[in-house]
């Protein structure tokens, strides 16, 4: 039997999470030394655990800065221990550099990947610059604010961010319009009206209509019969060299070709270029017999047509 937990009991394990990690005692640089060398050398695993556990409140601390996402902080928490894993796996510490320092890097990675994956269903930074402005335009904005700048987007505003950041206006504009907006689903009904029109019935349909199909299919038959009787027009060595250069699935080469025909690849560059030609010219020709056809067709359908 499945026991599930209630969300008061769910947040008082958190709670309970949190001040059991805030209370872990600090390490010096010697003892990250110690501890990071028994690991890496020796895969001393308790060393690795008081590593790791020390700095679970670096996690948190990063991930107070993440949560106007609106994101679920224990999700949050989470992506930052696995940025912190990486951190204990990947340091060396023969290279001068604290561990804390390194692992914030870590930890902020994952967390700010986390975001970009799940902030909104559309990504929102795939580019460096992107991901810069994702994270940084909203204080901009505020410091420019707080100096006496508008509070709107406005062109100045747009330029000033974009040098700073080291990206396009139009990317700042679009990464604006982004961050102004939320999800919706395509059912939602305009307006928030049940009964009403959803957002999906506004969508324009780019594919094909019934009718445009039926016509492509009819056309694309026609153009295949077209093309059947004219190449029984050509000789069989014209027919050999167009269905192999043009027809197949496997272009074969000029040089191939030539071997089999006993002839230069030049000469039968030249027969493909001539065949080609005539083969055009036996299509267009039933093409406009056809149209003749129809339009004599037409004539006679207004005859009896009223007045």
């Amino acid at each position: 039997m499945t026991l599930e937990r209630s969300p008061r009991t769910m947040e008082g394990a958190d709670r309970r999470y949190l001040s059991t990690v805030m209370n872990k005692a600090l390490l010096s640089e010697e003892e990250e030394l110690d501890l990071a060398r028994r690991w890496r050398n020796d895969g001393n695993h308790k060393a690795m655990h008081k590593l790791v556990s020390a700095y679970l409140r670096l996690v948190v601390a990063t991930a107070t800065r993440f949560r106007n996402y609106g994101l679920p902080m224990p999700d949050l928490i989470q992506e930052g221990n696995i940025g912190l894993m990486l951190a204990v796996n990947r340091f060396d510490p023969e290279r001068g550099v604290r561990f804390s320092t390194y692992a914030a890097w870590w930890i902020r990675s994952s967390m700010q990947e986390y975001v970009l994956r799940n902030w909104s269903i559309v990504r929102s930074g795939t580019s460096a610059g992107q991901k810069a402005l994702f994270f940084n335009l909203r204080w901009l904005r505020a410091k420019l604010e707080r100096a006496g700048g508008s509070a709107q987007l406005d062109n100045a505003t747009r330029d000033e961010i974009a040098t700073a950041l080291k990206v396009s206006p139009a990317d700042v504009s679009a990464m604006a319009q982004r961050l102004g907006g939320r999800d919706h689903s395509l059912n939602e009904p305009v307006g928030g009206e049940e009964g009403g029109d959803a957002f999906q019935d506004f969508l324009p349909d780019t594919g094909p209509n019934p009718e445009e199909i039926v016509t492509d299919k009819m056309d694309g038959g026609l153009r295949r019969e077209w093309l059947t009787e004219s190449l029984k027009e050509l000789s069989p060595r014209e027919q050999l060299i167009i269905t192999e250069r043009m027809l197949g699935d496997d272009k074969v080469t000029l040089e191939e070709l030539g071997g089999r025909l006993g002839v230069t690849k030049e000469r039968v560059r030249q027969i493909e270029t001539k065949a080609f030609r005539k083969l055009q010219e036996r299509v267009l020709r039933r093409s406009r017999q056809a149209g003749e056809k129809i339009a004599g067709k037409l004539e006679d359908f207004t005859d009896f047509a009223p007045a």
